[in-house]
C-alpha cells in the first residue's frame, strides 16, 4: 500500500490496470505503471467495479478535486487472491486521504516436513575404550 500520487486513470494496461480506475493518467502514473511491470505487481484498486466515491482516495481543500493516488499493490502471482479493494471517504482519520481496504483470501499449502530420527548407539559408546578412559559415560 502507498501514497503514490500518481494517477494512473481508467485505462486498462496489459495485466496491471484495470479498467476501473478513476481519472486520466499523469505521468508519475506511467511511472508507476512501468515499476510495476518490472516488479510483476498488479495495481489492485483498479480491478473492482466500485461507485466513484469508494474509487477516490484523496480530496483537495476546498473538496473540488478528488482523485485516486493511494494504491494496493500486489505481486501478480496472488491476483486471484484479491477479493475487493476499496476506499472508505467517510472515515475519520485527520488526513485529507481516504483509507483503502483490500480482502484478500489465501489458501497456502500445508509443507511436510520430513521428520529424522537419529538413534545413538548406546551399547558402543559405552564398549569404547577411549571413551571410557575419559570417564565420561562411566
Amino acid at each position: 500500500m502507498g501514497d503514490f500520487n500518481a494517477k494512473v486513470g481508467e485505462g486498462r494496461e496489459e495485466n496491471i490496470v484495470g479498467t476501473h480506475g478513476l481519472g486520466t493518467r499523469n505521468l508519475r502514473g506511467e511511472k508507476l505503471v512501468e515499476w510495476c511491470k518490472m516488479k510483476n505487481l498488479i495495481i489492485g484498486n483498479t480491478w473492482f467495479q466500485q461507485p466513484p466515491r469508494r474509487k477516490w482516495t484523496w480530496k483537495s481543500p476546498g473538496e473540488e478535486i478528488r482523485n485516486q493516488i493511494d494504491f494496493i499493490l500486489l505481486s501478480h502471482r496472488f491476483r486471484n487472491a484479491l477479493l475487493s479493494a476499496k476506499s472508505y471517504p467517510g472515515a475519520d482519520c485527520y488526513s485529507d486521504h481516504a483509507p483503502v481496504n483490500a480482502k484478500f483470501k489465501l489458501k497456502l499449502k500445508n509443507t511436510h516436513r520430513k521428520i529424522i530420527n537419529i538413534k545413538l548407539n548406546l551399547a558402543t559408546l559405552k564398549s569404547n575404550q577411549a571413551i571410557r578412559e575419559k570417564n565420561l559415560y562411566t
